[in-house]
């Protein structure tokens, strides 16, 4: 059989390109989409090439790229098999804090975002009865003080569950993974102690998606050790 393949937003750095590099290494082709192309460029080559890796520039508050991205997949790969949904971004604490306009783009990005992803991938998904990967967060479970983001990511972590009730009885899994405090450019000031670092989060969406078609991994809250909140 082809390996299977995976679509990847926010993948040009940090976790999202984590995942790729993990994904590749476990035998999957990997179609890595983001807003910064010469960034994807570089990562397609490091991880071997157009066989391998298809970059294509995307971005996830624009529904014709999205589905730009899922047809640019099943056209060079005949297939989809997991969807990452990890673009997002969050925002200063406060709300007299940021602009309203940066607070449009954040909830664009990581709410509609998703939606729409999952929206463009599922009719493949259901042809291969996929996996759906939610990128969800700590503070979809922990509201931090005046923090939109937190937000978000409370819409995310119900995303999840709206997705896996309306897949239910297609062999569609959708898993959410809720990191803790991770080591990527997320934190400008990031709290003390040692962090999670994207590969450790690679890790946990690599765990889910390689279970067997019986088993269901719905959600993976992870933390530093050190963590609090």
């Amino acid at each position: 059989m082809a390996a299977p393949v995976m679509v990847i937003t926010g993948a040009s750095d940090g976790i999202g390109a984590a995942v790729a590099r993990a994904a590749v290494a476990d035998g999957w082709r990997v179609v890595i989409a983001a807003r910064r192309r010469p960034l994807l460029d570089a990562l397609a080559d490091e991880l071997g090439g157009p066989s391998v890796a298809l970059p294509v520039t995307c971005d996830v508050t624009e529904w014709d790229q999205v589905e730009a991205m899922a047809q640019a997949a099943t056209a060079a790969f005949g297939r989809i098999d997991a969807v990452v949904a990890n673009a997002g971004f969050g925002a200063k604490r406060g709300f007299l804090n940021e602009s309203p306009g940066f607070w449009r783009e954040m909830v664009l990005t990581n709410v509609y975002g998703a939606a729409i992803t999952l929206r463009a991938c599922i009719p493949a998904l259901r042809e291969s009865r996929g996996h759906i990967v939610l990128m969800g967060s700590i503070s979809g479970r922990q509201v931090g003080t005046g923090s939109l983001y937190s937000c978000t990511k409370w819409a995310v972590t119900a995303m999840a569950e709206a997705a896996r009730k309306d897949l239910h009885g297609t062999g569609v899994r959708v898993t959410l993974i809720a990191p803790g405090i991770v080591d990527t450019a997320f934190y400008d000031d990031p709290p003390g102690g040692d962090p999670l670092v994207p590969g450790d989060v690679a890790g946990t969406v690599m765990f889910a998606v390689s279970q067997p078609p019986h088993v269901s991994i719905n959600e993976v809250y992870m933390r530093p050790t050190e963590q609090e909140f």
